[in-house]
């Protein structure tokens, strides 16, 4: 599994595929889908497809796949290499999102959820099986949401083919527990080799599980958030988790062309400006002894000006 494309930007999402074998375009064939990576505020959420001949069934079962979840890191690595040394009946592609693109996602104006984005990234890795010259059969999917109406969905997408969506799929059919092994070891050796482009020094890589509620990932996240341009792409700042603590812990921003009675400019004059990063101490020249200049203005250039 070559990773080098996503990291060599990991702001963006990014496919990922092993070689279609060439019996899976003679052959109908069946494909899983399932993810990892959903519920962290850390890393990214990586879908995977697996797809094999439906004759080949049997075969996908001898290399004794299981629910990703249910397996150590050692034995999903093994699985997987496994699943690559069977190259001549088994194929699979990944999308991996990240971090960035499900926050950007998830915060624009439109509302765009993750059950949206999972739907619709499932679909894009479905079209991409099927523009590859997969001959699909059937297809397992583990469900996002109410199972009935993402049956139909997929259905009404991809007529012909024979769709069932379940819960805890990966641990049902044995070519959705493929995907999910595919998916997750994709997203553990992303996040175990993350490339922090953002000038934050020697990174504390113990920051635990990446899900909200680990004590350990709330430290890491405190211990790197900047008060002004908030976390690094490494995070998911869409999150309730990061973004409480940008609220309580980042500079106060306020647009001077925002509305505002007496109680709201009483209460501004309180918080600290986001000027205040900016300034000049009193009586001397340079940045603000308290404030570290940001690599955004040294890249730059940049320097505050008392006048213009």
């Amino acid at each position: 599994m070559d990773l080098g494309a996503f990291e060599a930007d990991n702001s963006v999402s990014c496919r990922l595929a092993s070689v279609v074998p060439a019996v899976c375009r003679t052959e109908d064939c069946c494909l899983g889908i399932d993810e990892a990576g959903r519920g962290p505020v850390l890393g990214p959420m990586v879908y995977g497809i697996c797809f094999c001949p439906v004759s080949r069934k049997n075969d996908l079962k001898a290399l004794k796949v299981a629910d990703s979840k249910t397996l150590t890191e050692a034995e999903r690595e093994n699985l997987f290499k496994n699943l690559d040394k069977s190259s001549s009946f088994v194929g699979w592609a990944l999308q991996v999102l990240s971090p960035n693109t499900i926050s950007t996602c998830m915060l624009q104006r439109t509302k765009y959820n993750l059950n949206a984005l999972s739907h619709d990234t499932a679909i894009g890795l479905v079209q991409y099986a099927l523009d590859s010259g997969v001959q699909l059969k059937e297809v397992f999917v583990d469900t996002v949401g109410p199972a009935e109406k993402y049956e139909e969905k997929l259905s009404k997408l991809f007529p012909g083919i024979d769709v069932k969506v379940r819960p805890k799929a990966d641990s049902l059919f044995p070519i959705v527990s493929a995907a999910s092994i595919c998916a997750k070891v994709a997203r553990d050796r992303v996040v175990k080799g993350w490339r922090f482009t953002e000038d934050l020094g020697e990174v504390d890589a113990d920051y635990g599980s990446g899900y909200p509620n680990d004590p350990k990932t709330k430290a890491w996240l405190l211990k790197y958030l900047d008060p002004v341009f908030g976390y690094p792409h490494f995070v998911r700042f869409s999150w309730s988790t990061a973004q409480t603590l940008m609220d309580s812990k980042g500079a106060t921003v306020h647009w001077d062309d925002d509305g505002e009675d007496g109680e709201k400019a009483a209460q501004r004059q309180n918080n600290t400006s986001m000027l205040s990063y900016f300034g000049r101490p009193a009586g001397g020249s340079g940045q603000n002894p308290q404030h570290q200049t940001h690599r955004f203005f040294t890249e730059r250039k940049l320097q505050s000006l008392d006048t213009l």
